[in-house]
């Protein structure tokens, strides 16, 4: 997907016509979804890593995030009922919502809480502009899933262990090679609502 076609894919979420909201939440987690197919296709391979990956049932948890600038975090917000605020740490310099859809569609639109903050949302968006910035998906143990993403896959993560992340959740993350050249942050996200 191309970075224009995501860019107007973001601006459309804060239409006020509902289905052309729903439309470009769908493209954009295809889009996002997409990207890592490949690689959770082999995460999955492993049933130790399988049994990590909530819900068992229904497939992975997956929720596809975005970085956009504040004025499009507010009228995005704005345009789907004002949802509730996550509970961010201060010190990761963010604002940040989610966005539910039918057929399991999930956004989390991110913001900086300065424009020209120094947390990670900030620097993205000051390097690339809007855009998916990481695909995030539901564990049951942070730290476990880490050392098996590790030990099994050869990918290493940010930190050396979770932390805290937003909502009581805890995280860890990965950048991590995409089959289109390019490469995707991965959240693992444990608990929470």
């Amino acid at each position: 997907m191309r970075e224009e076609d995501v860019a107007s894919l973001i601006r459309a979420l804060a239409s006020p016509d509902e289905t052309v909201r729903e439309d470009s939440a769908s493209a954009i987690f295809r889009g996002g979804t997409g990207l890592v197919a490949p690689l959770l296709r082999d995460w999955l391979g492993d049933p130790d890593v399988a049994r990590q990956i909530l819900p068992r049932d229904a497939g992975p948890q997956i929720t596809v995030g975005l970085a956009v600038a504040p004025p499009h975090f507010d009228l995005i917000r704005a345009a789907n009922g004002s949802p509730r605020l996550a509970d961010v740490p201060r010190d990761q310099d963010a604002r940040e919502f989610e966005l539910e859809f039918a057929r399991g569609i999930r956004l989390d639109i991110l913001t900086s809480r300065e424009p020209l903050g120094s947390g990670a949302i900030a620097r993205y968006l000051q390097k690339f502009g809007e855009g998916i910035q990481q695909i995030e998906i539901r564990v049951s143990d942070v730290d476990r899933t880490t050392e098996l993403l590790r030990s099994r896959f050869g990918v290493q993560p940010i930190y050396p262990a979770m932390r805290a992340g937003a909502g009581g959740t805890h995280v860890n993350f990965f950048l991590v090679s995409v089959a289109t050249g390019g490469k995707v942050l991965i959240e693992l996200v444990q608990g929470g609502a």
